[in-house]
């Protein structure tokens, strides 16, 4: 059965389903301390360099995904890329539908939608240890740049870049 993906802005009303999500072991491994990262999130609603969205199955949430501009970022370490890049950082949040494929297909929409947008290039930084992230990356068309040290320690940085450029479809 073809699933229906979605990403739709998030709100105020989503913190309660995102602190929840947040306290889940598989996110919980990956992602920093929960309060802190909640307050981070909450803030990105009215931000100029975050947008971040719940992304939907069929119509429901299952979980959270931001884009950001690391050149809108004071000391984003990422300042080096391309202008018009831009990264993002996602999980999915309800246990049961991690492993299943969702992951690698809603990456790869939010990516096109990205590369409709305009941006040149999209990167994400997953821990080196992270091997299933990585992997789903992968079957997105992420490449390896190399390993890089941040403020939340080393990281592979890892992207993609808008084949279609300036061409109009």
């Amino acid at each position: 059965m073809a699933h229906a993906y979605g990403f739709r802005p998030l709100t105020g009303k989503d913190m309660p389903l995102l602190a929840r999500w947040l306290a889940e072991p598989h996110v919980a491994a990956w992602w920093g301390d929960r309060e802190t990262e909640l307050k981070g999130i909450a803030e990105s609603i009215d931000s100029i360099s975050v947008e971040p969205f719940i992304m939907e199955l069929d119509g429901r949430p299952i979980g959270y995904i931001q884009s950001y501009d690391p050149h809108l970022e004071d000391e984003n370490p990422y300042q080096d890329q391309p202008t018009g890049t831009l990264g993002i950082d996602q999980f999915i949040g309800e246990p049961v539908l991690v492993g299943k494929g969702h992951g690698t297909q809603l990456i790869a929409e939010f990516v096109e939608m990205l590369f409709e947008e305009g941006a040149p290039r999209v990167i994400i930084d997953p821990d080196p240890a992270n091997a299933v992230a990585i992997r789903v990356y992968e079957k997105v068309g992420f490449q390896p740049l190399g390993r890089r040290q941040t403020e939340h320690g080393e990281v592979l940085l890892m992207a993609i870049d808008n084949e279609e450029g300036d061409d109009e479809e």
